[in-house]
């Protein structure tokens, strides 16, 4: 074609397949966070996911101008749709217009499975972000796209928030009986929070509200063409026909989201843990009431969790070996002597790529307000970076190509990270104690300064817009460089002070010596009484000390 230009997504899905089957996402209304903002978060785990900060600079097109489309999780070509004549600026998964977008896969019905269409979830993510400025007008691009080209996935939950509203959309194909899919999109009232993990959420739909639900038109009617469903109009739940529940969908996704609720309102919460276990039918609510108004600290906290003092805490069992592991390695399940049983799966894993807390901001000028808190590897031993939304330049840390999964760089957050952490779950007990004073201390720092750093850019904004993204460029990159370089030093120290099994002395941040120059004899802390007393059970009777133990 003489007047096409092929134009191909920015990055190329083959580099960072995102990860969709164990993701989730926490939603917070402006009513209920502490500064009016809205936020949503976003872990990306996978065992394949390279963290790094994905950028689409802004950009016009000449009419005729044609987007190529790959599947974001196998980089295979899936076609082309039109490009607009504009695109937006997009960071991450924020724009310049302060809508954000997160997604977890819940897979749904296998038969809807549709691979004849174009749209995946994942380029319906970032296309929308380049063509849609509000969370409604993004869920019209995405349903659009999906009817005109086709989907090309299955079950899907996507997190949608601009500064004013935040949304949950769900969606499923149709098999190929149809061209395109199924899905309903609901708003979450303000002053709520919500959540989702792979598990579909929406239930029953007020057809009569078109101010908090939209809609496909066929929603009701492709499931009774299917055989899913044949009650009336007002029974109808989405999630019920779409993705029934079973004992993965409660203990591996939907446990998830009860975490968050049990930290943010535990005595609501504790009448579902039950259900969040899989023991019992008992739905959960789509949304709910926190006991206080939550900032971008708390939500960040809550990526860290590892269902810690409740039933489903890993640290209490022998699965967390001598020093307190809260992670278990894959699969989820497991069989002994023919009986099944699980792992947990938290919401703080070590397979994850990169994770963020948005923020969206709607008393400051899109320029300054969006921030998405950007972190890589594991959300318990990450930091969150400050990284504006209308940035135009990735710093260095987090940028696409500075190292991948089988290339170690020494400049790339994503392997700094990664080294301490895998330190750490080898001593957790122990390491993580050091990992958090470092966490804490830039996350303070952060926060406290990002105040500055956003009225120096707004009185930056009345010189020019340029003079403000070009601040914020290098604010970005800074505290960028500052985590990176905290982390290396991090790594250092760690290897250094636990090693071979180990623990050296020291004061006031440094190593002691013995007053000779030499180092001082290290501490042999051993295991815990629960665990010797473990493998005395287990082996005893051969380990006992007999006579003087000489």
């Amino acid at each position: 074609m003489k007047n096409t230009i092929k134009i191909a997504l920015i990055l190329a899905a083959t580099l960072f397949p995102l990860a969709s089957w164990a993701c989730t996402n926490i939603l917070v209304t402006k009513g209920a966070s502490a500064t009016g903002s809205t936020m949503i978060s976003y872990a990306a785990d996978s065992h394949t996911l390279y963290g790094e900060l994905y950028h689409w600079p802004a950009a016009k097109y000449k009419e005729g101008a044609m987007l190529q489309i790959k599947e974001w999780d196998t980089g295979k070509p899936l076609g082309e749709i039109a490009q607009v004549a504009e695109t937006y600026n997009v960071v991450g998964n924020m724009n310049e217009h302060q809508l954000a977008i997160g997604e977890t896969t819940y897979g749904g019905r296998k038969e809807l499975v549709d691979t004849t269409g174009i749209m995946d979830y994942g380029s319906l993510i970032y296309v929308t972000l380049q063509r849609a400025k509000t969370a409604r007008e993004a869920i019209q691009v995405m349903t659009d796209l999906v009817a005109e080209y086709g989907y090309y996935s299955s079950g899907e939950s996507f997190s949608i928030a601009d500064p004013n509203e935040v949304w949950i959309m769900e969606m499923i194909g149709k098999g190929g009986v149809e061209k395109g899919a199924v899905w309903v999109a609901q708003r979450i009232p303000d002053g709520y929070v919500s959540g989702h993990a792979n598990q579909a959420r929406i239930t029953t739909i007020d057809f009569k509200d078109k101010e908090n639900f939209i809609y496909a038109k066929d929603v009701v009617k492709f499931a009774e063409k299917m055989g899913y469903f044949d009650g009336k109009k007002e029974e109808f739940s989405f999630s019920d026909v779409y993705a029934p529940l079973d004992f993965g969908g409660q203990r591996f996704c939907e446990a998830r989201v009860w975490a968050f609720y049990n930290i943010v309102n535990p005595e609501e919460a504790k009448q579902y843990t039950d259900y969040a276990m899989g023991y019992a039918d008992n739905r959960m609510p789509l949304y709910f009431k926190a006991n206080k108004k939550l900032t971008h600290r708390d939500v960040q906290e809550v990526m860290r969790d590892h269902y810690e003092g409740t039933p489903m805490d890993m640290t209490k069992d022998a699965g967390a070996g001598p020093y307190g592991v809260p992670y278990r390695w894959r699969g989820l399940t497991w069989e002994v002597d023919s009986v099944k049983y699980c792992n947990e799966r938290a919401i703080a894993t070590q397979q994850t790529g990169f994770s963020f807390v948005a923020e969206m901001r709607s008393w400051l000028p899109n320029t300054v307000g969006g921030i998405l808190w950007f972190g890589v590897d594991d959300a318990d031993m990450s930091v969150y970076m400050p990284m504006y939304s209308s940035i135009t330049e990735i710093p260095e840390p987090v940028k696409v190509g500075n190292g991948d999964m089988m290339t170690w760089s020494w400049t790339s957050a994503f392997w700094m990270f990664n080294w301490v952490s895998n330190q750490a779950y080898n001593k957790y007990s122990y390491m993580i104690k050091d990992i958090k004073v470092r966490q804490k201390s830039l996350e303070d720092l952060f926060a406290e300064n990002v105040d500055d750093a956003d009225k120096k850019a707004l009185e930056l904004l009345e010189k020019g817009e340029d003079k403000a993204i070009d601040f914020l460029n290098a604010y970005s990159n800074a505290q960028a460089e500052t985590t990176l370089n905290t982390w290396k030093e991090l790594g250092i120290y760690l290897t250094m002070k636990y090693i071979d099994g180990n623990i050296k002395k020291e004061k006031d941040g440094k190593f002691i010596d013995n007053g000779y120059g030499l180092l001082a004899f290290p501490d042999q802390p051993g295991y815990s009484e629960e665990f010797y007393r473990a493998i005395v059970k287990d082996n005893g009777e051969v380990l006992k000390v007999v006579g003087d133990g000489h």
